[in-house]
């Protein structure tokens, strides 16, 4: 049963420019993001009651509270790990805001992603080793993209995917951003002959299928739906929310139809009231553009093994049939941690998007690697 459907909405968006040396601290980012995302919403800073953070965020709820002037917080909370937390985080604003527990949650993340730490590159550490990792990093595995440059070989292997279909996702979501004048990458088209002779990272993997390291900061705020009616912006309702985690990551026996995307879609679909069907515009993590094609298929939008014919053809793009991160995602526009994802949805179901969908009425937004997920409702 799902007890939020409907119950709360994003009423209010913000982020700073995404640049790649902002030349600012994380902290001023975030005052930003957040002061705009609540004028967004017609409210004050004295009406934010509550705030969640993503875990790794050097911000605390704390010290952004003091730069806003708020002096108490009836709610906080926080949420890792780093990719899955956007949309749990979402998930907790909305459980407060129907639960009492806070009127107006306030979720942010501000980093500096590009000029500051890079998620992007790897230490062999002792901690590692202590978690399990003694099995991967003698041989090289290190960061994500090497572990998603495997994975999409084995779909290559299985079902045939080529490396075509991988360029045809660059090549969607960097038109996107073309359109998008937030994008880091907006006015630098590529083709699919760029992508072919770009720079090899993780065999399959190019610089175009890797994530836009980037500085800046999102945010917004979650309110109950009756008090969104009165609110400045539409408001984008939750309909539902879900997460998944298996209880040991990268367990050898997981196999394409074990995965977070598709575990949770008959919940997520379901409790919303709705099919894959009627979703209107999709914001995915695509930290790399493998996990499009299979987020595709664990989401229902194709049948398992053809999420490669499935972009190839045009279908995710813009004006098409399913289009997909029409930021330009994480891959041109900047690497936020889903967070630009949600907010690029919000835009869309109030139909102020850059690259607008006719009528776009429901959103599917969802975290890193199948870990959370929203459907959003104009």
């Amino acid at each position: 049963m799902n007890t939020l459907k409907d119950r709360c909405a994003i009423v209010g968006v913000g982020e700073t420019k995404y640049t790649r040396d902002s030349g600012r601290t994380e902290l001023s980012m975030a005052v930003e993001a957040a002061k705009n995302a609540i004028a967004d919403a017609g409210l004050t800073t004295a009406d934010i009651d509550g705030m969640v953070r993503f875990t790794a965020d050097s911000t605390s709820h704390s010290e952004l509270a003091a730069g806003l002037g708020i002096p108490w917080l009836r709610y906080y909370s926080e949420l890792g790990p780093l990719g899955g937390a956007a949309c749990g985080l979402v998930a907790q604003a909305a459980l407060a805001v129907s639960h009492g527990m806070a009127n107006n949650v306030l979720v942010f993340r501000s980093v500096n992603g590009r000029s500051g730490q890079r998620y992007g590159s790897g230490v062999v550490t002792t901690r590692r080793g202590q978690k399990g990792s003694a099995f991967t990093e003698p041989y090289g595995l290190l960061v994500p993209g090497q572990s998603s440059a495997l994975r999409i070989r084995r779909h290559m292997h299985e079902f045939g995917t080529t490396v075509r279909q991988l360029g045809a996702v660059c090549v969607t979501f960097r038109k996107h951003a073309c359109m998008n004048p937030r994008a880091i990458m907006h006015g630098r088209p590529i083709t699919l002959e760029d992508y072919e002779t770009s720079k090899m990272f993780f065999d399959p993997l190019r610089i175009f299928d890797c994530a836009l390291e980037a500085d800046g900061a999102c945010a917004f705020v979650v309110s109950s739906a009756e008090a969104a009616a009165d609110m400045k912006q539409p408001p984008v309702l939750i309909s539902n929310a879900t997460q998944c985690m298996p209880a040991e990551q990268g367990r050898s026996e997981r196999g394409w139809d074990d995965s977070g995307g598709a575990r949770m879609a008959p919940e997520l679909f379901g409790g919303a009231g709705i099919t894959p069907q009627d979703i209107d515009v999709i914001g995915f993590y695509d930290h790399f553009s493998p996990v499009i094609i299979t987020k595709l298929e664990d989401y229902g939008f194709c049948p398992r093994g053809e999420g490669g014919p499935f972009v190839e053809e045009g279908r995710i793009e813009a004006g098409a049939e399913l289009p997909v991160n029409t930021s330009g995602g994480h891959l041109s526009e900047a690497y936020m941690q889903g967070m630009n994802q949600i907010i690029e949805v919000v835009r869309q179901l109030r139909h102020r998007s850059y690259a607008q969908v006719e009528d776009a009425e429901f959103g599917l937004v969802d975290s890193g690697d199948g870990s959370g997920a929203l459907v959003l409702r104009r």
